[in-house]
């Protein structure tokens, strides 16, 4: 393994743009990353989009965005594109894409898996990689019915507080999807402890992502 440090212009904040297609994509993909960032790294600026959301699940976010991130700096845009049907009006979401080219470049970006089975998420990484052509971007996974986890590249080792934190934020927060056969601790802690596995993670936890391209300079 090659451990890296992020970094950020000099003199500048770390900016940081998450992207997710529904109100809890972002929580479930790399919340423990979050976490962690505003713990180790208080500059940092927050950029946070939901594509799909209605008023019982945009508040959600908001609640979402507020625990998650703790008084750190951020943005948060919770849009209403319609549910399950992004491939299908995916010129307004590639507009919607080109507006988030005026705001300051992000430094890391992250955004569903390429690979994931879920039309959404697939629509919204592919968009990801048409708007921001060279910049740092980590594609993160979302457990699921359909099985599509794959082979990661990138690993965040996380303490076993703040796995425990993410994992129960999550469900509480999220109540809309309770009913939902993933939507448990026990399976946000069971990835994180197979990805912790992965990477020797002293707590045994870890946040894994797919980098299809990194450049180190």
């Amino acid at each position: 393994m090659l451990p890296f440090t992020i970094g950020s212009r000099a003199g500048s904040p770390l900016r940081v743009l998450c992207l997710g297609a529904h109100c809890d994509d972002i929580e479930i993909g790399c919340g423990a990353t979050m976490l962690e960032l505003v713990r180790t790294r208080p500059d940092t600026e927050f950029q946070w989009v939901v594509l799909s959301s209605d008023a019982e699940r945009a508040a959600e976010a908001r609640a979402g965005v507020t625990a998650f991130l703790e008084g750190a700096r951020h943005t948060l845009h919770v849009e209403s594109f319609r549910n399950g049907y992004f491939p299908w009006i995916g010129a307004a979401i590639k507009d919607y894409f080109e507006t988030l080219k005026s705001h300051p470049a992000p430094d890391l970006i992250f955004t569903p898996w390429r690979e994931d089975r879920h039309q959404d998420h697939r629509l919204v990484s592919d968009l990801t990689w048409n708007t921001f052509r060279d910049h740092t971007i980590l594609e993160y996974e979302i457990p699921k019915y359909d099985g599509d986890l794959g082979r990661p590249s990138v690993f965040v080792p996380l303490d076993a507080d703040t796995a425990e934190k993410k994992a129960r934020l999550i469900t509480t927060l999220f109540r809309s999807q309770s009913g939902k056969s993933w939507m448990s601790e026990e399976t946000f802690r069971s990835l994180m402890h197979l990805r912790g596995v992965e990477c020797a993670a002293p707590s045994g936890y870890a946040e894994a992502f797919h980098a299809r391209k990194v450049v180190i300079g």
